[in-house]
């Protein structure tokens, strides 16, 4: 075999006879990079500059259909409720500087991640810690689904021409996030960072020119064209405001990501995620404050539904209205890095979900191939499952923005109070300094978080909310049968010295198809096994038994060989058969099956050649005391 480097690929390829090849690592290390040693892990880590667009593109790029969010849901009770759009952003914004100063408490207590699982499992028990952690998988995957909605929906009110494409978009756009995840934590920072921080200079921009145009025009009050104004007319104003209310408390989602991805910033790991923690509460509040300021200075609104042709996104239009029309380059820089941010706003929970999949299964309530990391320093496994069950999501739903967010905010709802209930107790019982007006705040917090997640489920329930608590409940259910079952093969797998049964005797059977070059090195390691050698034959011909016996006896006359009968010209049931004779007369024997297996170099030359090897194999694989070794040989 020769080597050879070619310049036109930054790997190395090995060319044999058969052609050029290369290896799955090397492939692997060009895709996704090179394996990074855990004692690089360090080197990883982020610093508050990287760690906003990690932990904070989630919460950030709510603004972008918060108030949408809101106006889609005063809109029902006719244009005049749209007045109402001011006082519930103030509630909301008031809502998010309490949960933050709840989160931050939150890191500072939990310095190696204080996650709503750990905070829950910690101070309230087992099966609270299990019910937040299967309300934030949920949520996570919601996320995934509705910020590459909104992100595709945002494009399309820019390009109405791509609106049959929403599906398909919004999966590529799954796929790409997922890559660079799966490439590491550092490295998918960097990618993002310019997105994330352009939608915030573009946002801030707009807020500010926005409030210096519209200063000193009077108001003269606000019409908008919709397919569900005054739908619900004869609703109550305070029901029609708890539910605008609850929808603009999409906002909140992500704001818990900071505290549950503590490890992942520098050291000191505390100070650093509680500065990236109070910079996004900062920007979340100004932006969608302004963004609602803006939205009541529009004289003409157009909500319809996202599925619609006609729809247009609250931010277009007021992108639109200040930065010069619907053709302008401030227009277009707006749109492109709203949906920029509302698609990486996924990444908030690609970077959350693997590390609280690994934190659940390392309690034995998850597979533990979740657990494991990959050679980028990433949870792989975590990372492909979301993007599988987040892509089968949007393909469910048909991408369609309005029917996935009422699925929305009641998983991270249900865990924000239970993570500050958690931390109440966890004052209560520490009872440091402070720890009064520490667990004041934190009540406060999960006081109004609890009453929000009750508005969330009165209001949204019959929309869809429903699913979400199902899925819940399923997915809790899960977590004790998995733990179950692995409680149940420790018992069978724990030692016992009393229980240990001695095996009498190891039975060596090699299977002999035909006697050829290849089975000289099979019987060759057969003879290296300690144990009574047996070759066995299957033969599908009668008549070429006496040539093989002679051939046998020249080549290994001291070892028997035994002629299988196959009356129905079947290869597996005799040596099945064989092996249930063997082990009738003795349970406790164990028995080696040496199977010669013919592997071919040539891709087309394996479609030439018979080999029965992997029959066998699955065949013997689910039987008691039954070994199974291949001696391959190789035909060039």
């Amino acid at each position: 075999m020769r080597t050879r480097v070619l310049a036109k690929y930054p790997i190395r390829w090995e060319m044999s006879d058969s052609g050029f090849k290369m290896s799955w690592p090397k492939i692997k290390a060009t895709i996704f990079g090179k394996p990074i040693p855990t004692s690089r892990a360090h080197h990883e880590r982020l610093g508050p500059i990287l760690g906003l667009p990690v932990f904070s593109s989630d919460a950030l790029s709510s603004v972008a259909y918060g108030t949408e969010a809101i106006l889609g849901i005063l809109i029902l009770g006719g244009t005049t409720k749209l007045e109402l759009l001011i006082p519930i952003t103030l509630g909301i914004c008031l809502l998010v500087a309490i949960i933050a100063t709840s989160y931050n408490q939150t890191i500072h207590a939990y310095p190696n991640g204080g996650g709503s699982y750990i905070v829950a499992s910690e101070n309230l028990g087992e099966r609270a810690g299990l019910l937040a952690g299967a309300a934030l998988l949920i949520d996570y995957v919601l996320t995934v689904s509705v910020s590459v909605a909104a992100g595709i929906a945002a494009i399309t009110s820019a390009f109405p021409s791509l609106q049959h494409l929403i599906v398909p978009l919004s999966v590529i756009s799954i796929l790409v996030i997922a890559y660079f995840n799966l490439r590491g934590v550092k490295e998918s920072g960097a990618v993002f960072a310019i997105p994330v921080y352009g939608f915030i200079l573009g946002i801030i921009g707009l807020i500010l020119v926005g409030l210096f145009k519209s200063h000193g025009i009077p108001y003269h009050g606000q019409t908008a064209v919709s397919d569900t104004i005054g739908k619900e007319l004869r609703v109550s104003a305070l029901f029609l405001i708890l539910r605008a209310y609850a929808a603009g408390c999409t906002a909140l989602t992500g704001v818990e990501a900071v505290s549950n991805g503590v490890p992942a910033f520098k050291s000191p790991e505390s100070t650093n995620a509680s500065k990236t923690l109070i910079a996004m509460a900062i920007l979340l509040v100004v932006m969608f404050f302004g963004i609602g300021l803006l939205a009541r200075t529009l004289p003409h609104l157009n909500l319809y539904d996202s599925s619609s042709d006609n729809y247009r996104s609250v931010v277009s239009q007021i992108a639109a209205q200040y930065l010069g029309g619907a053709h302008s380059p401030g227009f277009f820089y707006v749109q492109f890095t709203t949906a920029l941010i509302l698609i990486l706003a996924a990444n908030t929970s690609f970077a959350d979900f693997p590390r609280l999949g690994s934190l659940i299964s390392r309690d034995g309530f998850l597979p533990r191939a979740l657990a494991r990391q990959g050679d980028r320093l990433v949870f792989n496994n975590g990372i492909i499952l979301l993007a599988l069950c987040s892509s089968l999501l949007i393909i469910y739903f048909k991408g369609q923005l309005d029917a996935l967010l009422p699925l929305y905010a009641i998983g991270v709802f249900s865990a924000f109070t239970l993570s500050q209930a958690g931390m109440v107790q966890h004052w209560r019982r520490e009872r440091g300094p402070g720890w009064r007006k520490s667990a004041v705040i934190n009540g406060i917090g999960a006081i109004m978080s609890g009453v929000v997640l009750m508005v969330i489920l009165f209001t949204k329930f019959l929309e869809g909310a429903w699913i979400v608590v199902v899925l819940m409940a399923i997915l809790y259910a899960m977590f004790f049968a998995i733990k179950q079952r692995y409680r149940k093969i420790g018992e069978q797998l724990a030692f016992d010295h009393s229980a240990s049964s001695i095996t009498s005797e190891n039975k060596v059977l090699l299977l002999v198809p035909r006697v050829h070059r290849g089975i000289v090195q099979a019987l060759q390691y057969s003879r290296l096994i300690k144990g009574d050698l047996e070759a066995i034959h299957v033969p599908i011909d009668e008549r070429t038994v006496p040539s093989l016996q002679r051939s046998w006896k020249q080549l290994a006359e001291d070892v028997p060989l035994k002629i299988l009968p196959s009356p129905y010209r079947s290869l597996l049931e005799p040596i099945l058969g064989y092996l249930d004779e063997l082990q009738k007369e003795d349970p406790n024997r164990f028995i080696t099956v040496i199977i010669p297996e013919a592997i071919a170099s040539r891709f087309f030359a394996k479609f030439l050649q018979e080999n029965v090897a992997l029959q066998l194999k699955v065949a013997l694989s689910s039987r008691k005391n039954v070994v199974v070794t291949n001696v391959r040989y190789f035909i060039e």
